[in-house]
């Protein structure tokens, strides 16, 4: 059997010392060991976000949507506030599927998939709802591979007093980040894409004033409880529930791998894997959906008219290559996205285009 190249966005190729991190002899998290683990693991996500000492992380078992909820559901605090969610794809489509989930009201800012979301329109709606206490959007929308606006967003928010909280799922570790140049309150990501490790472990980073003010009665969710996540972080250096421990080996062996790439040089690396992949993918003749505001790592192509996507998908599988179909409407309309997240060069990149 061919041993698959995952240009996937997640799960993704990890290099072999995240592999063998796996490895580790068994140890119990309820130890010094382990709590020495989380704090330098904790530590270095504050480094993916540039962030400072204001913001404090906490690590969660399980996968970037798990981080997500933890924040939506436990950080409204009064009765009467309102959440203003921004969507444009797939990923934003969830984050309100949370809010529902939650019963949270919500007010909507709506544009259509692969569009880029319109700043007016957002500051309308901050003007005429003054009960808005946070804005929620996607860093990268991965169903599309657009980036969307977070630093403009972040200064509406500045402007008008609310908390901002941002899906950097698939962002982290691949997108330049800065919680203080952002004004990001929360933000949240996950392992097994840019970073390079496997899925299951998720993190969140947060100012820490809003998690000090943090009730236990306020969260909605017993397992993804922010605020039983940071008292046990604050003061145990531990999880409340049994983490999966053989993973935050693995995370922190990835993060400590992207410091030493230097963060920079990986998102150098994924913008020129990503340039690579466009251009040769034009060269074939393949039509992009995205002409601007494209992500470092994930583009959607479309096959030629008539070629059936789920042969070409088959096809491209047994020759060693996954990708994944198009999302949404995109897989009707034979597209397919190619990502360049995790241990994938430019050799590799080649070698796909070949396949191609």
């Amino acid at each position: 059997m061919i041993t698959p190249k995952l240009f996937t966005p997640g799960p993704v190729n990890v290099s072999d010392d995240v592999r063998l991190a796996l490895l580790h002899y068994d140890i119990c998290h309820r130890t010094r060991e382990f709590e020495e683990l989380f704090i330098d693991s904790q530590f270095k996500i504050n480094k993916l976000f540039n962030a400072d000492d204001s913001y404090y992380s906490v690590i969660i078992s399980g996968s970037g949507t798990a981080a997500n909820e933890a924040v939506l559901s436990s950080v409204i605090f009064n009765e009467g506030e309102v959440v203003l969610l921004i969507k444009n794809g797939a990923f934003g489509e969830k984050l309100e599927e949370i809010l529902n989930q939650y019963h949270i009201p919500t007010k909507v800012a709506t544009f259509e998939w692969a569009s880029y979301p319109d700043l007016n329109i957002i500051e309308n709606i901050l003007l005429e709802n003054p009960k808005v206490a946070l804005v929620v959007m996607v860093f990268h929308e991965t169903s599309t591979g657009m980036i969307n606006p977070v630093s403009e967003v972040g200064e509406l928010c500045v402007k008008y007093g609310k908390k901002f909280f941002v899906d950097s799922v698939s962002a982290a570790g691949g997108e330049h980040i800065n919680v203080l140049q952002n004004h990001i309150d929360f933000t949240t990501s996950v392992g097994g894409k840019c970073i390079g490790a496997f899925p299951g472990s998720a993190f969140i980073c947060a100012k820490e004033v809003h998690l000090k003010k943090l009730k236990a009665n306020q969260c909605r969710n017993t397992y993804l409880n922010l605020y039983k996540h940071y008292q046990f972080a604050v003061t145990k250096h531990q999880t409340p529930n049994t983490p999966n421990v053989t993973l935050f080996w693995a995370l922190n062996r990835a993060i400590s791998n992207i410091m030493s790439e230097g963060l920079d040089s990986r998102i150098s690396r994924y913008q020129s894997c990503a340039a690579l992949l466009r251009e040769g993918a034009q060269k074939l003749g393949l039509k992009l959906l995205l002409d601007s505001h494209m992500s470092n790592t994930v583009t959607t192509v479309f096959l030629p008219d008539g070629r059936n996507i789920s042969q070409f998908l088959s096809d491209l599988e047994a020759h060693g290559f996954l990708v994944y179909p198009g999302k949404g409407k995109y897989i009707n309309m034979g597209g397919f996205q190619i990502a360049n997240m995790g241990e994938i060069y430019e050799a590799d990149c080649q070698v796909f285009l070949q396949e191609l």
